[in-house]
């Protein structure tokens, strides 16, 4: 059976693995798996999903989700919210920050998540900035985003859970929003490497992977390519240039940004090629089997490449808890204690806007 699925990250239709979409996993044997809201009903349904989906894999599958704070939790469907990121930046307490990373890492272990997709490496130079991240980022400058974002990722790592820092090359000066349409950043590379670039080199050596945002970048790539799809920027940039060793992945390719502007086939192939390790499909679970057969076009240096370095990450993947509710219950408590220490016992049950919503469009 052909190894390449391991190079796919998916979605899952829904909160329970049907037939159909349990035969797809096991033909193509996917890397990996991404949950969001519409796949969490309840806490032991949770569990269960991702047993079933590591049943139908030959190879431990990294399953994953965005566990960051505030409207970024998907956990809060079924727990308490944990305090967004500016929201422990304006706290000013990294012991608050490290105990948001180890409560989160003890959380994710308890259904069987391996990797959490943060922490976000952004510098908000405006909190009020309609790009998506609004309170998910730990800081205002360069040293305020690597002290609060270093210290959450640092207490993650140490439950066991991997991390991945997001969004390279640096996306909060995009004036849109990737989800819909591809930003362009029309920043020199000098400013580039005063503030975002200055953040993901820091990180280059801390974060266990790295997810690539969906952005024009004319500093970093001459030719009309987005971020993602870039070797320039991939390999030139983030590989060689700032030494990352870890795991690359896209951001979700079903995003506006890249739907509106390549095929599928092409946004694969181009995607391996310029050194993602991983190509993430979040939403359109149909089009995976397509996209497995799409890799068969891609040269086998850059298959072998990304084989190789999924491989290496899943060597240092943990298993997951033993299910206990009780345990669950008494972790997830820890998370409103945090959430009362951050902002007052008065907001400690509060959520944010956005509570409930299983939209098909989730920011991450």
């Amino acid at each position: 059976m052909s190894s390449l699925g391991q190079i796919l990250l998916t979605g899952v239709p829904g909160p329970q693995l049907d037939s159909e979409t349990a035969a797809t996993f096991r033909r193509i044997q996917p890397g990996g798996f991404i949950l969001f809201g519409r796949n969490i009903e309840s806490p032991s349904q949770l569990r269960t999903l991702i047993d079933d989906l590591r049943g139908v894999c030959n190879v431990e599958p990294i399953v994953t989700i965005d566990q960051e704070g505030g409207r970024v939790s998907r956990l809060k469907l079924i727990g308490n919210e944990p305090p967004n990121a500016n929201q422990l930046r304006d706290k000013g307490d990294l012991e608050l920050i490290t105990r948001h990373g180890r409560i989160t890492g003890e959380l994710l272990r308890m259904f069987g998540f391996n990797l959490d997709l943060c922490p976000v490496l952004d510098i908000s130079f405006d909190d009020e900035a309609d790009n998506s991240l609004r309170g998910r980022c730990y800081g205002n400058d360069v040293a305020q985003v690597i002290r609060n974002a270093g210290a959450f990722n640092d207490a993650l790592q140490a439950t066991g859970v991997l991390t991945c820092g997001k969004h390279f090359p640096g996306y909060s000066r995009a004036p849109l929003d990737a989800h819909h349409e591809l930003p362009a950043v029309g920043l020199s590379r000098e400013e580039l490497e005063h503030h975002e670039l200055a953040v993901f080199r820091a990180f280059a050596s801390r974060v266990d992977s790295m997810m690539i945002g969906h952005a024009m970048y004319p500093s970093l790539e001459s030719e009309n390519i987005p971020t993602s799809l870039s070797k320039k920027v991939i390999t030139g940039l983030l590989r060689q240039e700032l030494g990352f060793e870890g795991l690359v992945m896209t951001d979700d390719l079903d995003m506006g940004a890249i739907l509106n502007h390549h095929g599928l086939e092409e946004t694969i192939r181009l995607a391996v090629m310029a050194g993602n390790d991983l190509a993430m499909i979040c939403h359109r679970v149909a089009c995976v089997e397509e996209a497995h057969g799409h890799l068969e076009r891609v040269p086998r240096a850059d298959l072998d490449r990304a084989l190789e370095n999924v491989a290496h990450f899943k060597a240092r993947m943990v298993r997951a808890d033993v299910w206990d509710e009780v345990e669950f219950r008494r972790r997830d408590a820890q998370v409103r204690q945090l959430r009362g220490d951050t902002l007052g016992e008065e907001f400690a049950d509060q959520r944010s806007a956005e509570d409930g919503k299983r939209s098909p469009v989730e920011v991450y």
